[in-house]
C-alpha cells in the first residue's frame, strides 16, 4: 500500500496534467496509477490540498490546485517527519492519553508508536484524527512523553 504523501503527489500530478471533473474520475485515474483508495479518503485529500473546482468550457467544472504560494505550505506539511508532523495535541487522564492528529493521520502515527514498542506504552487504538494511548500502570505521564519524544519530534510542546 502506498503512503499518503505519494498519493497526494499523484493527485497533484493528475490535476496538473489532466482536466478532471469528478471524484469518480479522479478515483479511476488514481487506480490506474496503483493507488486504491476510497471516496472518503480522496475527499479528505482534496480538502488537505485545498483543491477547488473552476469553470471549464469543455467539462463544465474541473479540479484546480491552489496558487503556488499555498502549494508550498502543503509541501512543507509533507516533510520528512510525515506522518509524525500530524500530531496536534496530547492530553492525559490516568494511564490513558488522547492524542489529537490531523485528519487521516491517526492510524499512521499509532502504527509508528506501536512499532517502536516503548516499554511505557501498552498500546494504541486509532480513529481518523484521534489516538487512545494506554500506558502501563504506575508510569507517570512525563515518562510517556519522554518515550514518545524519542521518535515524534516536538511532542513535548503538544502536551495540554
Amino acid at each position: 500500500m502506498k503512503i499518503k504523501a505519494q498519493r497526494l503527489s499523484e493527485i497533484k500530478n493528475i490535476i496538473n496534467n489532466q482536466k478532471v471533473g469528478s471524484q469518480e474520475e479522479l478515483l479511476s485515474l488514481l487506480g490506474e496509477s496503483g493507488f486504491l483508495t476510497t471516496q472518503a479518503t480522496l475527499s479528505r485529500d482534496l480538502k488537505f490540498l485545498k483543491v477547488s473546482k473552476v469553470p471549464d468550457s469543455e467539462k463544465g467544472y474541473i479540479y484546480e490546485l491552489p496558487n503556488s504560494a499555498a502549494s508550498k505550505v502543503v509541501e512543507e506539511d509533507l516533510h520528512e517527519d510525515f506522518p509524525l508532523s500530524g500530531v496536534e495535541s496530547i492530553d492525559f487522564s490516568g494511564n490513558m492519553a488522547v492524542i489529537k492528529t490531523r485528519p487521516g493521520f491517526a492510524a499512521s502515527i499509532a502504527s509508528v508508536i506501536d512499532s517502536h514498542e516503548p516499554y511505557e506504552i501498552l498500546g494504541t487504538i486509532a480513529g481518523d484524527d484521534t489516538i487512545l494511548l494506554i500506558s502501563r500502570e504506575g508510569i507517570a505521564k512525563g515518562y510517556v512523553v519522554d518515550a514518545l519524544s524519542m521518535f515524534i519530534p516536538g511532542v513535548k510542546n503538544k502536551v495540554l
